[in-house]
């Protein structure tokens, strides 16, 4: 940030919070009043001194929270970073404007792992194969560690020229890339054949109808840097038929949850496949399976 615009935070702190402001733990700037008379003149003060945009608040789309992406971290497939921007600057009016049925929380991630928590609207990196073992620089990784931690039992301890090792069972895998977490030498990101999926309905309060996990809406997007356009475009497919049908205060995986999970998808315009019948262990409950999915 600027010399200039650290200047004029520190000039409306002054005038509008008594000299104080403070910065929060994903170091944004926050201003506080004591007065309700002085939020709207505060409002345009950032506005057109320093030109941010305010919202983000009531029925409308909140700060997107994103994982750490090329910057920080050892796994992306992806910027999920520099998709956020792209994401706000088409989202804009959605972030400004309460006309949304209720808040969305939007959230990126750049591996499969998501550590970007359940949301209304997530968008995850999909990988399409198994990972690729460099078995000359296995002796780098925990062998036992790899083997315990695949949550699909398709990684066994194997001997391969003649020395301690590990394959992959190619059936079972779901390509996740958590064995990638653990070992660098099985590498699973692949820029050719990488691509971007959207989840929707999932939320971390208890509040209202409580906790619910994401589940598929779209799948086999490009990971299309640095705008991610085709991205954008569903997301935004997603929240018209949000605005237009959703009843107020009904979040995202509640209104789908009335309407029914096929329905959701004539409204939407998305293709519904073989890969959106649910069959985990909530489908024993919601009848989302096989012929039992719900119109």
């Amino acid at each position: 940030m600027s010399p200039e615009k650290i200047e004029t935070i520190c000039s409306i702190a002054d005038r509008f919070c008594n000299g104080f402001l403070r910065f929060s733990t994903r170091s944004n700037v926050e201003f506080s009043v004591d007065d309700e008379a002085k939020v709207e003149p505060l409002i345009e003060a950032i506005r057109n001194e320093l030109g941010f945009p305010v919202g983000g608040t009531d029925p409308s789309i909140s700060n997107i929270a994103h994982t750490q992406g090329w910057l920080h971290c050892n796994l992306p497939a992806t910027d999920a970073a520099s998709a956020v921007k792209a994401l706000m600057d088409d989202l804009i009016e959605e972030f400004e404007n309460e006309r949304l049925p209720q808040r969305v929380k939007i959230t990126t991630s750049c591996c499969q792992i998501n550590c970007g928590r359940h949301a209304d609207i997530g968008i995850i990196v999909q990988h399409q194969h198994p990972p690729r073992i460099n078995y000359d620089n296995m002796q780098i990784c925990d062998l036992p560690k790899v083997v315990a931690i695949c949550p699909a039992a398709a990684i066994r301890p194997a001997v391969v020229n003649g020395s301690p090792s590990v394959e992959v069972v190619p059936e079972k895998c779901m390509y996740c890339g958590v064995c990638h977490g653990q070992c660098p030498s099985m590498e699973i990101r692949d820029a050719d054949t990488d691509t971007l999926s959207i989840w929707v309905g999932g939320k971390g309060a208890n509040t209202r109808s409580g906790p619910s996990l994401m589940r598929l809406a779209v799948w086999g997007l490009p990971n299309n840097p640095p705008r991610w356009p085709e991205v954008s475009k569903a997301v935004r497919t997603i929240l018209t038929a949000y605005r237009e049908d959703a009843k107020d205060w009904e979040r995202v995986g509640e209104w789908i949850e009335r309407i029914g999970w096929h329905r959701f998808f004539e409204k939407i315009g998305f293709a519904f496949t073989k890969y959106h019948i649910e069959d985990g262990p909530n489908a024993m409950w919601t009848y989302n399976r096989s012929t039992q999915v719900r119109i």
